[in-house]
């Protein structure tokens, strides 16, 4: 059986946990920062796990995660 293809958008915007958990960064810091709060832009930092049901659909695009 041939190898199954993993999205690379998907690997490049996700990555798994040790206990298979999907980590993602998060939204809002990349650009018109000047008018975002700071406690915005500090809560933006870092990463955050994804829920149950979107990591379910996620890992479908990461065969081998």
């Amino acid at each position: 059986m041939p190898k199954m293809k993993t999205k690379a958008s998907v690997k490049k915007r996700f990555s798994l946990t040790a206990k298979g958990k999907v980590r993602h960064n998060v939204a809002n810091k990349r650009h018109l920062l000047t008018a975002k709060s700071t406690k915005m832009k500090r809560h933006a930092r870092g990463t955050e796990i994804l829920c149950d049901a979107d990591a379910r659909i996620v890992k479908k695009f990461l065969p081998y995660g």
